[in-house]
């Protein structure tokens, strides 16, 4: 293709799906696809993808996830291992039912009026019309995954895996059934684990209410009483004691004795617990053991009773009260105001503190005692400590390891049952007598394992599995697992888990004891963990805010290489990034910019070159200082980015190849490269010239393309390529830097390093002077280093043209500079050993300063007008929020503009 079948700026729209069909119809992204190049000698490359929710849209949590993997499995492609990227979807069973009630809500029904059989068969139709979307979003931002084996944790094999891990945790003793105290979420009507609630500070109240004692005859007495302080007046219907430290001078006398709990009248223990934290409210608490943690283990040590007071709905129930039917809220406050008159009440206070919310609903959730299934988590937890602590497993960054280690030390056994209906069901079974029977078949025990009724007999937990025990099965269960297929044995252990670090212990860890626990090894040598991705001033996004970000919004505006190179540039395991209109434009440009590149290639290639010429290197004879240096650089880029891949440090990916192709490659060599393209060059030295300039390209195109897929291949395309590469770049192998360092003269490519770094010292002296960048100046060079002179005379018309010098003399020393007073000295640029002296002097510079101080006076009423705009609440208030987000961006921006306005103009004084 020539320059001018080449658009003159890169459209995404144009190439990018149809670039994604030509991959997919390559048959690659299968490891033993017919269009895979994979060296089956090479150790196996493998990602499970985290699932995203069946019922979700692509966010930019999944774009995260998506950039990052997409790129280290690019990577490991091009370098020729068995790539396997296993994507998937999660049923995610609470969002799940959440999405659908308010659905059948706006249908005219409910949960209830469907039942649990047409509930579910709605359900599986629901996600049947939504399955695709997800998986069509993930391909429009490149992903590279083998959809062919696509999983879902509620298929057929999933289910098979989740049957035989319960009945082998079962028969191993770590599955058990019991009554205990778990997190209740009223708004979902399940019970939740501890990772589910998210602690939010909020204003409360604490109230301090009397108990009044029993005298000799067992009666209340209205003159003594013990106060205890709550922030939870209706639990007191449940109370079994109250407790005080047993060092509390101020209760020794009371320990053993009993008071009487309001309105139930009933008389409970005063007992003493170093549990107790004197400090807080009067030092005495009442216990509820059925509806508190701490109270729950308190009660287990004195064997108190449980008594339950909230129902599902988590209204008062059982108490014989008439508090009975009233929701928590109303109870407490009916409770709060009959205590004040009848004189109990004794004070109020404001009280911050910690009230935990359903992660799904936001309802405030509640303790209580429910029978369910629970894993005991020690010997499991034990396995996956051992697997990082061995080092078998590394969890990046290092940091988190502590994090780890302090979760799965402290481990409470985890509560697998739901109260859902979507999710697979728990696979035992309850017969008349109460014996239990755990089952792995799909159609249910064939009788009651302990006296043999039959199946008609039997009835099955009405609970399902917490999500997250299926997840937790992932990494082999998606391999076929119970199942020993060839796909188990040939692609687990993974060799990465990526995902972010907010599931650090919902998922990750649960995977590792699980995996330890049932084949015996860790299920990935590799954890890598991602930050979030914050707006421009560091706040966590949410459409409430107005500061969220859509990704297909962003991939059909600009492209998705534009979102990949974004939300990994400068990027590092488990830091937040930042992100801003300004960044995606930049990154944008920097597609142009490639663009641009490949188009001045191809419409640069001299005569000498034929068009189907393969891409080589030339011979070394042929090759000038600017050659030598670019290729010098090349490989040192080369072996950098490498370096970065293969350590997971995506930022610094981006980071050099940013500064490899637009200021090495495009701002230098192409400049220093224009004058050897010439007529009047000789031709071999014109066509070793254009050589570099396409082998280079071709060298940076191959190792950006795990981040930025699509501008790469489309570019590439358009090269000459090496005999026995592929026909498109994403199975085309990973450079390694051996040849351009063999041709590359350390000397002559650190002599024109030399010269373009006083190039820049130039361009620094002009700036901070003031002067026009525009204004062709005179100059003496200093050149004392034969090396750097001789690359001088090499590159004197482009080495002039990049400083906007001319005409220049060269001398080989300094001389003492001529001239009367100080205002009358030349500007003089250093770098190193060389020295240029313009021909401008101070006075020069000093006539810019007025310019200086009027760009400063303009950029300082600019951020005013911006601030005062953004002050104003109608403003705020008003605007649309991405108005108002605009604002604040240009005011940021602004505010840089004035730093660098009042720089200038200080260092010009």
């Amino acid at each position: 293709m020539s320059a001018e079948q080449m658009p003159k700026s890169y459209d995404p729209a144009a190439v990018e799906a149809d670039l994604y069909r030509r991959w997919e119809a390559a048959d690659f992204f299968d490891p033993e696809g017919a269009g895979s190049r994979a060296d089956p000698s090479l150790a196996p490359y493998v990602i499970i993808e985290p699932p995203p929710n069946v019922t979700g849209a692509l966010h930019l949590g999944h774009a995260v996830v998506i950039s990052i993997e997409d790129a280290f499995i690019r990577h490991a492609r091009m370098r020729r291992r068995p790539t396997l990227w296993l994507p998937g979807k999660d049923h995610a069973s609470i969002a799940a039912q959440v999405v659908l009630d308010r659905i059948i809500a706006a249908e005219g029904e409910t949960r209830a009026s469907l039942g649990r059989e047409r509930y579910l068969e709605r359900m599986w139709r629901f996600v049947g019309e939504t399955a695709a979307t997800i998986t069509d979003q993930q391909r429009r931002l490149g992903a590279s995954a083998d959809w062919g084996r696509e999983r879902f944790t509620m298929d057929a094999v999933s289910a098979r895996a989740v049957r035989t891990a319960f009945k082998r945790l079962y028969d191993d003793g770590q599955a058990y059934r019991a009554e205990a105290l778990i997190t209740w979420c009223p708004g979902c009507r399940t019970s939740l684990s501890d990772l589910e609630v998210v602690p939010r500070p909020e204003q409360g109240t604490l109230w301090t209410i009397r108990y009044h004692l029993l005298d000799l005859d067992g009666q209340p007495d209205p003159g003594a009483w013990i106060a205890v302080a709550t922030t939870r007046p209706e639990t007191l219907l449940g109370d079994t004691a109250v407790a005080v430290h047993p060092d509390d001078a101020r209760y020794q006398g009371l320990v053993g004795r009993r008071a009487r709990v309001p309105f139930v009248e009933r008389d409970v223990p005063i007992v003493a617990d170093a549990a107790v934290d004197p400090a807080f409210g009067t030092g005495a608490v009442k216990i509820t053991p059925a509806h508190d943690h701490d109270d729950y283990e308190t009660g287990r040590r004195h064997d108190l009773p449980m008594i339950t007071v909230l129902d599902d709905a988590a209204r008062v129930v059982g108490t014989g009260t008439a508090y009975d039917g009233l929701d928590r809220f109303e109870a407490r406050r009916r409770i709060a105001a009959d205590l004040e008159g009848r004189g109990d009440l004794e004070a109020t206070a404001d009280h911050e503190m910690l009230v935990g919310h359903c992660q799904r609903s936001d309802d405030i959730v509640e303790p209580r005692l429910k029978t369910q299934w629970f894993i005991a988590m020690e010997p499991l937890a034990a396995k996956a400590l051992a697997a990082v602590r061995e080092g078998r497993t590394r969890i990046l960054p290092a940091r988190f390891e502590k994090v780890f280690f302090d979760w799965l030390e402290h481990i409470r056994d985890w509560n697998v049952s739901r109260q859902l209906w979507w999710g697979h069901r728990i696979p035992a079974w309850y017969c008349p007598d109460g014996h239990v029977t755990v089952s792995d078949a799909e159609a249910g025990p064939e009788a009651c394992a302990v006296c043999g009724r039959p199946p008609a007999q039997l009835i099955q937990d009405e609970d399902i599995f917490d999500t997250w025990f299926s997840s937790g099965l992932w990494p082999f269960s998606t391999l076929g697992w119970p199942e020993q297929t060839a796909d188990l044995a040939r692609y687990y252990p993974g060799t990465v888990m990526e995902t972010g670090y907010d599931i650090l212990f919902f998922w990750v860890a649960r995977m590792m004891m699980l995996g330890e626990w049932f084949t015996d090894q860790t299920p990935f040598a590799t954890v890598y963990l991602h930050g979030m991705v914050r707006d421009p001033y560091g706040q966590k996004m949410s459409k409430t805010k107005g500061n969220s970000v859509d990704p297909l919004a962003v991939i059909d505006e600009l492209g998705a290489d534009t979102l990949r190179f974004v939300l990994l540039d400068g990027t590092a395991p488990g830091a937040d990034q930042r992100l801003s209109r300004p960044k995606l434009e930049g990154a944008r440009n920097f597609g142009n910019k490639l663009w641009n590149a490949t188009r001045f290639v191809v419409g640069a290639r001299p005569p000498e070159v034929p068009g189907q010429t393969p891409l080589a290197l030339p011979e070394a004879f042929a090759l000038g200082p600017a050659e030598r240096w670019i290729l010098a650089r090349c490989g040192a880029t080369i072996a950098a980015v490498t370096s970065a891949y293969e350590t997971f440090r995506l930022g610094d990916v981006t980071r050099l190849l940013h500064e490899a192709i637009w200021s090495e490659y495009c701002d230098w060599y192409i400049e220093l490269a224009k004058a050897r393209l010439g007529e009047g060059v000789p031709a071999a030295e014109r066509a070793a010239t254009w050589r570099v300039l396409a082998w280079v390209l071709d060298r940076y195109l191959r190792l950006l393309h795990p981040i930025m897929p699509f501008v790469t291949e489309a570019a590439w395309q358009r090269l000459p390529h090496r005999p026995g590469d592929p026909e498109l770049l994403a199975v085309a192998d990973q450079p390694t830097p051996d040849l351009e360092l063999a041709v590359a003269d350390p000397a002559q490519a650190a002599a024109v390093e030399r010269l373009l770094g006083l190039v820049r010292a130039v361009r620094n002296v002009r700036a901070e002077a003031g002067l026009d960048p525009g204004r062709r100046l005179a100059a003496e060079l200093v050149l004392p280093d034969p090396a750097v002179r001789a690359a001088y005379e090499a590159l004197a018309e482009p080495f002039a043209r990049l400083a906007r010098l001319g005409p220049v003399t060269v001398r080989d020393a300094a001389t003492a500079a001529s001239g009367a007073g100080a205002d009358s000295a030349p500007l003089v640029a250093v770098s190193g050993a060389e020295e240029v002296h313009l021909g401008a002097t101070v006075a020069d510079a000093g006539r810019d300063r007025a310019r200086l101080e009027r760009d400063l006076a303009a950029a300082q009423t600019r951020l005013a007008s911006l601030e005062a705009r953004l002050a104003d609440p109608a403003f705020a208030e008003r605007a649309p929020a991405a108005v108002v987000e605009r604002a604040r961006q240009h005011a940021v921006e602004q505010r840089d503009e004035v730093e660098r306005a009042r720089a200038r103009l200080s260092e010009s004084a």
